[in-house]
């Protein structure tokens, strides 16, 4: 059963790779409900798509939408809001839909000896974050949303997800 003010969250598997991992799905509902309780942004009764891909479905995705010929681990697009606003008794608002590659995903949380499930809570709560507005281009922005995150994982007892590194994105 969803929580009343929470975003109703589909997660939609297209690649086979993500059959290794059967939590992948519970794991996203986890990450986006607690990002969706953290913030003052207004999501009851909007929905969000995350789509599990794999590398070549989400370098299609990148190529096409940003220009950049190359996987990358989690994508957002934000949906268009209407120009009055949602209002109650409208269709179900759409926040967005977020990808997530699963080799390029796999590979940083192997890398980074992190339990998959926490790097795939973070990139769901990271790209939940950008469909609700947040963006990391430039430092005090990328500051205000890495603390979010932060704040977010550690909600679900997952530790800093930037904790070693030097500052970067």
């Amino acid at each position: 059963m969803s929580h009343p003010n929470l975003p109703m969250t589909e997660v939609l598997v297209v690649a086979d790779c993500w059959q290794h991992e059967p939590d992948s799905e519970a794991v996203i509902q986890r990450a986006v409900a607690a990002a969706a309780e953290s913030v003052d942004e207004d999501v009851a009764d909007a929905e969000v798509a995350v789509m599990l891909t794999d590398d070549a479905g989400i370098r299609t995705l990148n190529s096409n939408w940003r220009g950049i010929d190359k996987p990358t681990n989690v994508l957002s697009f934000p949906a268009l809001q209407p120009e009055g606003g949602w209002k109650p008794g409208d269709a179900p608002r759409m926040l967005g839909d977020i990808a997530i590659a699963y080799q390029t995903m796999r590979r940083e949380a192997d890398e980074e000896q992190k339990p998959f499930d926490h790097h795939l809570s973070h990139l769901a709560v990271h790209g939940f974050l950008h469909l609700i507005g947040y963006d990391h281009e430039n430092d005090s922005d990328a500051e205000e949303m890495e603390a979010l995150e932060t704040q977010i994982l550690a909600h679900l007892g997952i530790p800093d997800p930037y904790a070693d590194r030097a500052g970067t994105h």
